[in-house]
């Protein structure tokens, strides 16, 4: 008995993919033939998640730390700095100037 596992891609839902290698720990790699993007389906890394990542800005939205979300959410405090960072100056939705988390 086969066990067939329709894979798509997470950034535009298409379903046109093909391997592409594996990463160092062994993961296999895909390639969307759609969007031309490369993505694994499996993260050994837990900062790396998009869930995460979303639960990382929420957490500083709402006024917590730093080293309390990087304990909460199991992850490095240097990963939730670089996520503040890049979503602080990708769409400013944050507000650097109010909260407590300088930013240089």
């Amino acid at each position: 008995m086969k066990h067939i596992e329709i894979i798509s891609c997470p950034a535009c839902c298409c379903d046109d993919l093909m391997k592409n290698g594996h990463s160092p720990n062994g993961t296999q790699r895909w390639f969307c033939k759609g969007c031309k993007k490369h993505f694994q389906r499996v993260f050994t890394n837990k900062g790396r998640l998009p869930e995460v990542k979303a639960k990382v800005v929420a957490m500083a939205t709402n006024g917590s730390g730093i080293r309390d979300t990087s304990r909460v959410l199991g992850i490095s405090p240097h990963t939730v700095i670089n996520e503040i960072k890049k979503n602080a100056a990708s769409n400013q939705s944050l507000p650097v100037g109010q909260s407590r988390i300088r930013l240089t």
